[in-house]
């Protein structure tokens, strides 16, 4: 499969807007801390049109909390995951609820998740960690440090678009080509992160 990379959009701003607002009423019973993440959430940056979004719990035993509620609300969630990032629940929600009758609620297996078929429905990725996490400290700081360098926006922005060009078996094929890039700026992103807090 292509990954389709766009120029930077506002309009990703208003969806997150749009879908924090949805999930402060989803989980408002857990008081979540959430943020706007990954490219689309960097002003001036082309990205791949998926709407990233970082949200933050007081602890790890409330991940589970959030099954039901966001399956109720008609986000997939992608359970498979949890093997590999166990403080972590990742969901999916699609530009219109109504195609979530075209998949399966949970996907417990990573080969059943049907990734060239359903890309083309999403509209975001949903991250759930404990707040203030390692993992949750390492997005912000990605996002944080990229914002406001200039020379990295435009290499990392020129890495995705040659990216772009290939095929790949799904994204997360597509992410590990960025993970080599990636991982060499989160280390002084994190450490330059450490010291604005």
């Amino acid at each position: 499969m292509k990954i389709s990379i766009h120029n930077y959009n506002p309009i990703w701003i208003e969806e997150f807007n749009n879908i924090k607002n949805e999930l402060l009423n989803v989980l408002d019973f857990l008081n979540p801390h959430i943020q706007h993440i990954g490219s689309t959430s960097i002003d001036n940056l082309s990205a791949k049109p998926i709407i990233d979004i970082a949200v933050g719990l007081k602890n790890t035993s409330e991940l589970d909390l959030t099954i039901k509620p966001m399956i109720d609300s008609n986000f997939i969630y992608y359970e498979a995951y949890n093997v590999d990032m166990p403080l972590r629940r990742l969901f999916v929600g699609l530009k219109d609820k109504l195609d979530c009758k075209k998949f399966q609620n949970t996907f417990s297996k990573i080969n059943k998740i049907p990734h060239e078929k359903i890309q083309k429905y999403i509209l975001c990725h949903i991250h759930i960690w404990e707040y203030k996490s390692i993992e949750w400290n390492r997005h912000i700081a990605f996002r944080n440090y990229i914002s406001i360098n200039e020379n990295i926006k435009k290499e990392y922005e020129k890495l995705k678009i040659k990216l772009s060009s290939k095929e790949w078996k799904d994204g997360n094929e597509y992410n590990m080509g960025k993970n080599a890039f990636i991982k060499k700026i989160e280390k002084k992103a994190v450490k330059w992160y450490k010291n604005q807090i």
